[in-house]
């Protein structure tokens, strides 16, 4: 084995009193170890459903620069701490139109600056500057399949010491192929043992790269159990979200999803899923708080979110959903869906931004989400 590696990281202070005056007396300088082994690691298979590392390029601080420059290090706080906010924005390729369209990527980009204001961040950076940085990033990594951006900030001095303020702020963001998270022809899910955070212990409405730890013991709990998918609930009981996506169910011919209050992510893809229902199907949908029995009895049950897309859901906790087939409005939001991403319906334009051209007419001018819901009924 090689000589270890020895980091001086400083002086401490023991916390043993002693001498006449109950003096504190300093201890020799903390040491951290690391033996480094010489054993070659085992090559890691490339998995272009979770976006493997694969990238030419990537951006860090707005430069773009190689991947193998791109850096951080063991002792950065965000990494300690998972003191960090994220997006996953999705770019779909269109053989046709020989482009890449990045959706709704401005949206992702004021939902990233929404999170650094929640968690003391700076991103210096203006929405539309980052979509500027995004396209260029792609363009030269020259993508030519679906694809997967991550930007990130993060807070990057290389201290111990819970907090956030008084911490330097980095970002980065990275291009990779991806293809399908979940299925997207019929998942099961269970019903996870493990509560989803409340907006008052890490904020919900923030994209928290530490916040996925919650998301992350639900998944694994239920991939052990057989299920594809899980549902987490609130503190309160009632349906929350998916481990990375809401949730919307079909019940008597309406489209119901939990309400902002019931410490769901606002997603991106929720919100695209409430517009198609109302332009498409004349399909106002209702938020509201919703019991976990009534997953059992809903005619329809369906996922999304940008990793997920739209993912219809066939079962919930050994029991059947509808017929056991993706319902009828399940399957033609995800058609949908998927001609508006590649840019196959002129009239959600907006939507989208090229890669490597212009759109074929003008978009429509950008402004606040329209989509139509309705409060839930107070009970009589």
């Amino acid at each position: 084995m090689p000589d270890p590696v020895v980091w001086k990281i400083g002086q401490r202070e023991s916390s043993v009193l002693s001498g006449p005056l109950g003096m504190c007396s300093p201890e020799p300088p903390l040491l951290i170890v690391v033996h480094v082994h010489s054993q070659r690691r085992q090559p890691r298979q490339r998995c272009r459903a979770t976006g493997t590392m694969n990238a030419k390029y990537v951006l860090m601080n707005g430069e773009i620069i190689p991947a193998t420059d791109g850096h951080v290090s063991i002792l950065t706080h965000g990494f300690s701490y998972g003191t960090g906010c994220f997006e996953g924005i999705r770019g779909y390729w269109n053989p046709d139109t020989d482009d890449i369209y990045l959706f709704r990527i401005r949206e992702h980009f004021e939902r990233l600056h929404n999170s650094c204001r929640i968690l003391n961040m700076r991103l210096n950076y203006t929405p539309d500057e980052l979509v500027a940085q995004a396209i260029e990033l792609v363009k030269r990594n020259g993508w030519r399949e679906n694809i997967y951006l991550r930007p990130m900030v993060y807070k990057a001095d290389e201290v111990i010491g819970v907090r956030l303020h008084g911490l330097r702020d980095d970002y980065y963001m990275v291009a990779v192929p991806m293809g399908d998270y979940i299925p997207t022809t019929g998942i099961k899910c269970g019903v996870s043992s493990w509560r989803r955070i409340d907006d008052n212990i890490i904020p919900a409405r923030a994209k928290v790269t530490g916040g996925y730890l919650n998301s992350a013991l639900a998944k694994t709990e239920a991939n052990m159990n057989g299920f594809d998918e899980a549902i987490l609930l609130t503190q309160e009981g009632h349906v929350s979200e998916g481990s990375g996506e809401n949730l919307f169910l079909v019940m008597n011919n309406e489209l119901h999803t939990p309400s902002s209050t019931d410490n769901i992510l606002l997603g991106i893809t929720r919100d695209t899923v409430m517009q198609i229902a109302l332009r498409e199907h004349g399909r106002a949908t209702r938020e509201r708080s919703i019991d976990r029995t009534e997953l059992y009895i809903a005619d329809e049950i369906f996922l999304c979110g940008t990793g997920a897309q739209i993912a219809p859901v066939i079962e919930v906790d050994h029991r059947v959903i509808g017929d056991g087939t993706i319902g009828t409005l399940s399957r033609s939001i995800v058609d949908n869906y998927a001609e508006i991403v590649r840019g196959r319906r002129s009239e959600y334009f907006h939507w989208l931004t090229p890669v490597y051209r212009e759109l074929p007419v003008k978009p429509h001018k950008r402004g606040k989400a329209n989509s139509t819901t309705l409060a839930a009924t107070p009970a009589e």
